[in-house]
């Protein structure tokens, strides 16, 4: 193919066609009084060539691809001012000059130097001139010519794409579009049939073909079916120069599948199915599961299960499990193995979604047959009803028969039954039950208004198996009895006027009664037998369960008579006849013209003083003030009492005295008298602590005089003994300090502890005259007095 192909540029290139050299059009500017011409010629000849019409006068034409070892020749320009003797200069200019082409500038001749490609640049335009050699000047003005690239088959056609995806559904027709492909070809497609592409089908046949001239791809074969293929690669061929034999050609492949359409029906894979269930399985309990083969895929594969007929068509059900889309055949109904043991049943599969267009293959449902066993299970006993309602009159005695329950086994076996109460139902144990025949009779005595209603459970529990057993309610209601007698429906407490006139209402009585006859209650009042004759009141029976009382006489006096005791008998109409007396208190008062009370002779008994509930309000409050006054009065004085006779402006804590001083003293806390330790026979009983004023709630400890001979830690070890089980000792955080500087000693001391050994008080005024260093003793001590009169 390529000798072939340098053949046909050889011969093209060397063959002196007319359209490679086309004269310059005839310029009448420029030079208009010499005749001048640029002869552009493809050969070396010099005489003009007349050019066919459909040529451009100015166009070169060059072969692509030129493969020869010299340059390729173009054409030739020519002046009629060139009289050979090299005197002119020809200048090519525009694309590619100098470089791509170029001219012998003496004789005109325009070569290629490379090899060109259409597809790269198909149209070069340049510039020729002729110049005069000497002068520089242009002898000719500048003419323009194009140089067309002549296109060759070069390029093979490519397609879009390396590889196409496309589908088609199955079991389509012959001739069903399924993807179309495309190729392009680089050649020139106005010259020759180097870029017309012909589409072939290499590989895919005899499922698929193409259209030669579109690259359309169709279906080629009836009824393909995807359960036996799916997948589909097909190799198509894209082929320029129209097809013919020394064309170029490109390649692509196209993977086609084929996607379901619902051609299959469902299918059981057996026809009966056999499955077990005991009898105690509740509703809603799956039993087994049944699976019918559909060899689609995706929502065409899809089954609706149904329980089309059978003797348990109402006792089960059938519903579709959507991932494995198997049936489960579940309980719909309580099972009774001793009334049915075996059921059968119809089961039927079939596709929700069906194609019209397939249904000539039949109808797209399968059915099978399921056989379920209903295995026997030890039940516990079942009562006839699932509540008994009994009753029972209050004034039952004890050991009356109410009523019985009945419960049996339903197994086939019939155990034997016996009856208990749930005592936690019963706590009083009101109730019994005989645990043969189920009877039901009291063990105390009733009361209809205690409790109306008695609510206990039953329990049959199997003789031979007591784990099997089952209860039941039993409601037992209490008949009324007329048993109570009728009473006020409150306390009655009245009062009458002084002034009131006979035949007045005072009071309407109203009663109530426990009991609750069935035709309602109807009750009688009326006065006592004893109190009839003689009473100053009387009794009006409203017969509407009301009755009032009424003034007998006009005016009573309440300082003769104050109060009134009304005996009233309420009976009930119902057997056996109750009744009750019930006494009414009336009171004589003064009342005004309007006939409200003022006062009664009965709040004269009641408030001796006369004197009224605000009053003796006011009084009590007074008295609670005077004594809180009292109170506060004596806690501020007994605080007062307390108050430190050592005044600073220090704070005192735990009872030491700091003097914050330089000076002479030492520091002392009174709380004992540290002089005994020099003079112990100068113990005095009257001893108290100074830093206080002193109380009688304990009488002081008399402790025996120290020898003289005592040793001074005997001593301390004593006072500390003492000090521990004295009362009136100071607190337990208080600093006892004892300085002992020994008998003979020549220094005096300054303390005032020794004071306490004279019985009045100690005269600090001489303090003052020590100077200033004891300034703050003087007036700590000096003071006393004049804030203990304070």
């Amino acid at each position: 193919m390529r000798t072939y192909r340098y053949f046909l540029l050889l011969f093209w290139v060397g063959q002196p066609y007319p359209t490679f050299s086309s004269p310059l059009s005839k310029r009448t500017s420029g030079f208009p009084a010499k005749k001048r011409a640029l002869e552009l010629s493809g050969n070396s000849k010099n005489e003009l060539n007349r050019s066919k019409r459909s040529w451009m006068w100015n166009q070169f034409f060059l072969l692509e691809e030129y493969t020869g070892s010299d340059y390729q020749y173009v054409g030739k320009l020519h002046s009629d001012q060139d009289r050979g003797d090299g005197s002119l200069k020809y200048i090519l200019s525009g694309d590619g000059a100098g470089d791509l082409f170029i001219i012998n500038e003496n004789t005109g001749d325009i070569q290629a130097t490379k090899r060109l490609d259409r597809e790269e640049k198909p149209v070069y335009i340049l510039r020729a001139q002729a110049i005069n050699r000497r002068t520089g000047r242009p002898v000719e003005p500048e003419s323009e010519f194009i140089i067309k690239i002549h296109d060759i088959n070069d390029n093979e056609p490519i397609f879009t794409k390396d590889v196409y995806t496309a589908t088609v559904p199955e079991m389509s027709d012959v001739g069903t579009f399924v993807v179309q492909v495309t190729a392009t070809d680089a050649d020139d497609p106005t010259y020759g049939n180097s870029a017309k592409v012909v589409y072939s089908i290499l590989q895919g046949q005899p499922y698929f073909s193409v259209e030669s001239e579109t690259g359309i791809i169709k279906t080629a074969l009836l009824n393909m079916d995807r359960e036996n293929r799916e997948q589909y690669q097909v190799v198509i061929q894209a082929k320029d120069m129209g097809g013919q034999m020394g064309g170029l050609s490109g390649t692509t492949t196209v993977n086609i599948t084929l996607t379901d359409v619902n051609d299959n029906p469902p299918r059981f894979p057996q026809s009966t199915y056999q499955f077990k269930t005991p009898e105690s399985s509740p509703p809603g309990t799956p039993i087994g599961r049944i699976k019918a083969s559909d060899a689609d895929m995706g929502e065409n594969a899809e089954i609706e299960y149904s329980i089309t007929e059978g003797e348990g068509l109402d006792m089960f059900d059938v519903v579709t499990d959507q991932e494995t889309q198997e049936g489960v055949i579940t309980v719909k109904k309580l099972l009774d193995f001793e009334k049915k043991k075996v059921y059968t049943l119809k089961v039927e599969a079939s596709n929700p979604h069906v194609e019209p267009r397939f249904l000539y293959l039949g109808p797209f449902k399968d059915a099978a047959t399921v056989r379920i066993m209903v295995e026997d299970v030890d039940e516990p006993p079942v009562f006839s009803k699932l509540a008994y309602i009994l009753q029972i009159r209050e004034d039952a005695q004890i050991n009356t028969t109410i009523g019985s329950v009945t419960a049996q086994d339903p197994d086939a076996a019939r155990n034997p039954v016996k009856y208990s109460v749930d005592r936690h139902t019963d706590m009083d144990r009101i109730f019994n039950i005989d645990s043969g025949n189920g009877s039901i009779f009291t063990s105390k005595l009733l009361d209809r208004e205690t409790l109306l209603w008695h609510n206990i459970t039953v329990i049959a529990t199997e003789i031979n198996n007591p784990k099997q057993s089952s209860r039941v309610p039993l409601y037992i209601k209490v008949l009324d009895v007329n048993d109570n007698a009728p009473e006020f429906a409150e306390f009655y407490e009245t009062f009458v006027c002084e002034k009131a006139k006979a035949d007045q209402l005072i009071q309407t009585l109203r009663a109530i009664d426990k009991d609750d006859p069935y035709s309602g209650h109807q009750f009688s009042f009326s006065l006592a037998p004893e109190a009839a004759s003689g009473s100053n009141f009387t009794i009006q029976d409203n017969k509407d369960n009301t009755a009032g009382i009424l003034t007998r006489k006009n005016g009573y006096n309440r300082h003769e008579m104050s109060t009134y005791l009304l005996p009233v008998v309420i009976s009930d109409n119902d057997y056996p006849v109750q009744s009750s007396t019930g006494t009414v208190t009336v009171r004589v008062c003064a009342c005004d013209h309007h006939g409200n009370m003022q006062s009664c002779h009965a709040e004269a008994l009641v408030h001796p003083t006369g004197l009224s509930t605000g009053a003796l309000i006011a009084i009590l409050l007074c008295i609670v003030t005077l004594l809180v006054t009292v109170v506060l009065f004596a806690a501020l004085r007994r605080q007062r009492k307390k108050e430190p006779l050592i005044i600073s402006k220090e704070d005192i804590r735990d009872n030491i005295v700091s003097y914050n001083d330089e000076g002479g003293g030492e520091e002392d806390t009174q709380a004992f008298d540290i002089g005994t330790l020099r003079n112990p026979e100068a113990i005095e009983d009257s001893k108290l602590r100074r830093d206080i004023v002193p109380e009688a709630l304990f009488v002081p400890r008399r402790t025996p005089a120290a020898r003289d001979n005592t040793d001074v830690r005997d001593f301390i070890n004593q006072r500390l003994k003492e000090n521990d089980t004295d009362p009136t000792a100071p607190p337990y955080d208080s600093l006892a300090t004892y300085a002992y500087e020994g008998t003979g000693s020549v220094a005096d001391s300054l303390s005032s502890l020794e004071s306490v050994t004279t019985d009045g008080d100690q005269d600090y005024d001489y303090l003052s005259d020590w100077g200033p260093r004891f300034k703050k003793l003087a007036d700590m001590y000096g003071g006393v007095d004049s804030d203990k009169d304070s």
